[in-house]
């Protein structure tokens, strides 16, 4: 049976590049997927399209298409990438700049847009999913609104002949199974096969934590050379069956377990894994060790897609101000509590307005919060940490800046003291009618 490989290239924005390039090297592959978009990064990049409109997708993409563009063309591997972020159409341009700079002439980069319905939620009254009872009334705080597009664009741009595929906000798995579709020609309502592509784009989707990056915990589930972690593919049947391995000699592990933690990995009801093409069924999947870094993988099924589509509505959230300092050798810990109530009663007496704030000893109290599960000894270090969140850039800086004050001001021998302001771009998700959004695809190609 004929059987096509897909390589994962990237697991997040800022994921590593040279496992990229080893999958185009030694994939063997038909297609290699950069999944780089994370839900607040593309209200990111959109903020920073505002700012510059020839900004706005990975900052990444062009190292990551140096980096594998050659390779790629010679073993016509095709890549698709959801790098174009805010701004897919420059970000294909910037695509086919890099390659005739590599001497690619005549490489087709398609750029998928229709994502952006920022306009179209400014004005609706729409329910948000992790908000109950608030509708979409950050409108006049949002920075952006991206829908969740589906396969089909994807899907297009390969049959016109796209040598590189880029997209903004599209659905993660919807990268892998586009490829599918594509080269077996299934049908937009065949829901099994969906459902079983999505699987595969699901277990690939984040790259090293199925060849054990994530998965890896010293003495209890060692996993070998994660310095030289290898990323996964999948080879994939005309039915939607796959075994999941890596390249030969990489690092990492693919086994079972990591495969059953990366099935289980954001999905509430394994029977219904809602995305833009499918309703996918997880609950029979089985998993199959048949070889060293070889795991079989079977049994997803799915249903008729939703008649709506999941949108991320990005908007400005305040401001959060951060300070910093460290106490060390004996005393440490009485030291750090004086300092910590030095601030919390300069924040009293100078009338901070904070929504929010939070202090942490880090090293006693930062992560866990609670009684200590056992009697800890005297630490012989301790850093302070204070967090707030303000209405105002100024009120913001004003909590770092009293941190900081505890260098002359506070206990004695305070250290590496470090102080932050920062917008802050939340994220809330809403759905939208399908027929709100409008899919478009264009190309470029290299001279």
């Amino acid at each position: 049976m004929r059987t096509v490989r897909i390589g994962a290239g990237a697991g997040y924005s800022g994921d590593r590049i040279e496992p990229a390039r080893e999958l185009a090297e030694k994939g063997g592959l038909d297609y290699l997927v950069f999944e780089c978009l994370a839900e607040r990064t593309i209200a990111l990049a959109q903020a920073a399209r505002r700012a510059d409109p020839g900004a706005g997708f990975d900052p990444l993409l062009a190292d990551r298409m140096r980096a594998v563009l050659r390779p790629c063309a010679e073993r016509r591997v095709r890549i698709v990438t959801n790098m174009g972020a805010a701004n897919p159409s420059a970000a294909a341009r910037e695509t086919a700049r890099i390659a005739a700079e590599l001497g690619l002439s005549g490489l087709k980069v398609a750029a998928v847009t229709g994502d952006d319905v920022t306009a179209a939620i400014r004005g609706a009254d729409l329910p948000l999913i992790e908000r109950a009872g608030r509708t979409a009334d950050v409108a006049a705080t949002m920075v952006s609104a991206n829908a969740y597009l589906g396969a089909a664009p994807i899907v297009a741009a390969l049959a016109g002949g796209a040598d590189v595929v880029v997209t903004g906000r599209v659905g993660d798995p919807a990268m892998f199974l586009a490829p599918l579709i594509h080269a077996f020609g299934w049908a937009m309502d065949d829901w099994v096969r969906l459902g079983r592509g999505t699987l595969v784009g699901h277990l690939l989707e984040c790259a090293g934590q199925v060849t054990g990056g994530y998965f890896a915990d010293p003495g209890c589930k060692d996993v070998p050379d994660l310095a030289r972690l290898g990323f996964p593919l999948a080879e994939v049947d005309e039915a939607g069956d796959a075994v999941i391995t890596k390249v030969e000699g990489s690092g990492g592990r693919v086994s079972r377990a990591t495969c059953t933690e990366q099935l289980l990995y954001e999905v509430h009801d394994p029977a219904r894994y809602l995305q833009p093409d499918v309703v996918a069924d997880f609950s029979g999947v089985a998993l199959r060790e048949v070889g060293p870094d070889r795991v079989a993988v079977s049994g997803a099924t799915g249903h008729a897609r939703t008649e709506t589509l999941k949108a991320s509505i990005g908007y400005h959230d305040g401001f959060i101000g951060e300070g910093q300092i460290s106490y060390a050798g004996a005393g440490a810990l009485a030291r750090a509590r004086l300092a910590r109530a030095i601030v919390e009663e300069r924040f009293r007496l100078t009338g901070l307005e904070a929504s929010e704030l939070r202090f942490d000893l880090i090293g006693l109290d930062a992560v866990r919060r609670g009684p200590p599960v056992s009697a800890p000894s005297e630490p012989a270090e301790i850093r302070l940490r204070v967090a707030g969140r303000t209405a105002t850039l100024r009120d913001a800086r004003r909590i770092g800046n009293e941190v900081e004050t505890l260098y002359t001001n506070g206990p004695a021998g305070g250290g590496g003291a470090w102080s932050s302001a920062r917008e802050v771009l939340a994220v809330a998700s809403t759905l939208v009618p399908r027929d709100w959004v409008t899919p478009a695809v264009a190309y470029e190609v290299a001279p």
